[in-house]
């Protein structure tokens, strides 16, 4: 899969480092880590916030550092972060760009980031100067294509512009919140930005925080999760018929409900790869059998009428 215009090539899934250094510690990450990698994986992405709540973040991106270093595969693997959303590095101004990059690479042990993100928009400084800051370490090699997170369709435009006008980097991918039950926003609002501009969407929170992979059921038992609150306000709406057709699907493929969430979203126009993260190998065991499957254009359109 190509991301945008680079020329990053990747695996179908991406494995989401948020868990890494919070409610996975390094051993569990590592195994994590290895089994993605035995099954083709090569694409992670994580960020300078990822870690323990309240601890200044960083911890993902050591935990992926030192994997990297012991397993020898940095070549291999497509590595993104993203900087703007640390307490007290919480902008995009050149000079939290220019330190924020510094410490990703020492945590991370490499000489370069593949795909760096504006984790957040910062409506205080200027679009222009955040691009040549970003453009900078283009140029250096320290970053090879830059991408965006958590813009809104005018702000992403904005930008897009802004590097057509100067000659800078441009943005190559946007990370959005997008799912079964998660449409409205990305399809009306940003999609169509993101189609003009020839960007890929890497959508995250792709299993709605658990929800898709089946686990919160109306009457079911609660599930002690950080994210349970959340995911069990899908059981309102359509939540349960996007379930029982998901159900209806997983059985005749033989498959896991998290495999067929993520078989939906990649073949939604725009979409590259979907982003999901594992606390455990037994959570990525429901993620990898999405990487052999293909949902029927029936099964995509029976997908589409009930999370409509």
């Amino acid at each position: 899969m190509r991301i945008g215009t680079s020329d990053l090539d990747v695996s179908p899934l991406c494995l989401g480092g948020n868990p890494f250094g919070w409610t996975a510690d390094e051993k569990t990450s590592f195994a994590v880590l290895d089994a993605y990698a035995a099954a083709g994986g090569n694409f992670i992405d994580t960020a300078d916030l990822y870690g323990r709540p309240g601890a200044g973040g960083g911890e993902s991106e050591t935990i992926i550092g030192r994997w990297l270093k012991s397993r020898g595969i940095r070549d291999r693997m497509v590595i993104a972060t993203k900087i703007g959303a640390v307490p007290g590095m919480s902008n995009l101004a050149p000079g939290t760009i220019r330190r924020g990059v510094e410490n990703s690479l020492r945590r991370l042990g490499t000489d370069h980031i593949d795909l760096y993100f504006a984790h957040m928009d910062d409506h205080a400084t200027p679009i222009a100067d955040t691009l040549a800051a970003f453009d900078a370490l283009v140029r250096a090699g320290k970053v090879r294509h830059i991408a965006a997170s958590n813009f809104t369709a005018e702000r992403l435009a904005a930008s897009l512009e802004t590097s057509a006008r100067n000659g800078l980097a441009s943005y190559v991918a946007l990370q959005t919140e997008y799912n079964l039950v998660e449409r409205t926003h990305y399809e009306i609002h940003l999609a169509p930005t993101v189609a003009a501009g020839g960007l890929s969407c890497l959508p995250y929170v792709a299993l709605a925080r658990g929800f898709l992979t089946g686990k919160y059921r109306p009457g079911g038992p609660e599930v002690a999760s950080p994210r349970a609150a959340r995911a069990r306000a899908h059981l309102g709406g359509n939540g349960p018929a996007v379930l029982a057709a998901m159900d209806e699907i997983a059985a005749a493929h033989r498959t896991t409900l998290a495999a067929v969430a993520l078989a939906w979203l990649a073949a939604q126009p725009t979409v590259a790869t979907p982003l999901a993260g594992a606390r455990n190998p037994a959570q990525l065991a429901e993620l990898l059998p999405f990487l052999t499957l293909r949902l029927t254009s029936d099964e995509l359109a029976l997908l589409d009428k009930v999370s409509a």
